[in-house]
């Protein structure tokens, strides 16, 4: 289903698909994945609003996707050989993301 959060980093309410509710210390936290921004946040359930009709009809401006076989890799550097490799890794990190998202642009 999907409701409006209020967005702190954005400023904004946006568009968004419950994933999980956690519990910490004192409060509940909902993780939610922005439809617009294609962004996972967390979002306290007082920032949770159920959306209005004529918001929903809007299109997406964001889709999850996948790549067809494509692998994670990682810079693997050894120092007393003095040598670099691309090695497979097990999942994506942040550099390999960065470096993805800029050749998206």
């Amino acid at each position: 289903q999907i409701c409006v959060v209020f967005s702190e980093e954005l400023k904004c309410w946006c568009r968004a698909v419950i994933k999980s509710i956690m519990y910490c210390t004192d409060h509940y936290q909902t993780e939610c994945f922005l439809v617009d921004y294609a962004k996972y946040i967390f979002v306290k359930p007082k920032d949770i609003r159920v959306a209005m009709e004529v918001f929903m009809q809007i299109p997406y401006r964001a889709k999850k996707c996948r790549l067809y076989r494509t692998k994670p890799v990682t810079l693997r550097v050894d120092f007393c050989e003095d040598t670099a490799k691309i090695v497979p890794a097990k999942r994506w990190d942040s550099a390999a993301t960065r470096y993805f998202q800029n050749l998206l642009k």
